[in-house]
């Protein structure tokens, strides 16, 4: 896949057939419309296209406005390069694009500036200024321009449409294996290790404090979870905690891992985390004893988990 940001920067002459979007998470829904669409373009001798965003449109039409983004820019050009696609073009979502009308948009942006020769609409998907057109007013607005409009066919799993907001529900609730079915992958977060209270070293359970990089990114709720941890181009098991630290009464919900069988310093150094299992919520204790046998009893059942899974790696 090759990232673009000008038409100059594409070999060919002849015309793309895209696909647009903001594509977060690069889900079960999206994989089926870029596949739809590769075989599309197959049979039309077409080489492919995913139009999308550097950062949420809304940004622009509310600057108040706080996503909760499954992904950052980066990993979503990441799992898109996984899909197989030719290109991905990277558009400013400027005012003067929040203007344009679909008609607009078709003829003088994607026809005019990308030659776009078909473009392939997700099937409830809307764009243009307020949204208000739909796949039949798209095709005659192509028509128009001598492009050729598509929809992809509804997408269900499990008798239910699959959509990033549904997916941000299920991390919510700490569903992270259901979330990860839907996403296709473990949901991460990434961040810089920082230095925190040490309440956890006080307890033989020493934790890397994590300082999240992307701040619209969504954090499942509060708990405890059995994580993979990438560090210093290794990876093992952990045990992650997020949440107030009732036990304690201290403090604002900070993502913390212990990292099992492992030591050293590692303060400052990156860090990511991918979600496998929710254990449990979390609970204010009586007592820093009754916190310790309870982390005991959480890192066996952890360790347990890792036991009786096969995992397989993709990188």
């Amino acid at each position: 896949m090759q990232l673009v940001r000008r038409i100059d920067e594409i070999k060919e002459t002849g015309g793309l057939l895209a696909t647009i979007g903001f594509f977060d998470g690069v889900h079960l829904g999206h994989r089926f419309l870029i596949r739809e669409m590769k075989e599309a373009a197959r049979e039309r001798g077409l080489p492919t296209a995913v139009i999308t965003f550097p950062r949420h449109p809304r940004l622009m039409l509310h600057a108040d406005y706080q996503p909760k983004l499954l992904n950052s820019f980066e990993e979503k050009i990441t799992h898109l390069a996984e899909t197989g696609i030719d290109y991905c073009i990277v558009l400013d979502f400027t005012t003067g694009l929040s203007q344009l009308t679909a008609e607009a948009f078709i003829t003088s942006v994607l026809s005019r500036q990308w030659r776009v020769k078909t473009l392939f609409v997700g099937y409830d998907h809307r764009f243009g200024r307020d949204r208000t057109d739909d796949f039949r007013q798209y095709a005659s607005y192509g028509a128009g321009c001598g492009m050729e409009v598509l929809q992809a066919p509804c997408f269900v799993e499990d008798e239910r449409k699959v959509s990033s907001s549904e997916i941000r529900k299920q991390l919510v609730l700490g569903k992270v294996e259901q979330a990860a079915a839907l996403l296709t992958y473990p949901y991460q977060l990434k961040g810089h290790i920082v230095r925190g209270n040490r309440i956890g070293w006080t307890l033989g359970f020493p934790t890397a404090n994590i300082r999240i990089d992307e701040a619209f990114k969504v954090l499942p709720c509060e708990g405890v979870y059995a994580v993979w941890v990438d560090l210093r181009g290794e990876r093992y098991k952990g045990m992650l905690y997020i949440g107030r630290r009732p036990t304690f009464d201290s403090g604002p919900v900070v993502p913390e891992v212990h990292i099992l069988d492992f030591q050293g310093d590692i303060y400052t150094n990156e860090i990511t985390v991918s979600f496998m299992y929710y254990v449990r919520a979390d609970i204010r204790f009586h007592s820093p004893e009754e916190l310790k046998e309870q982390l005991e009893q959480d890192k066996k059942q952890i360790t347990a988990y890792f036991e009786n899974h096969v995992f397989l790696r993709s990188d």
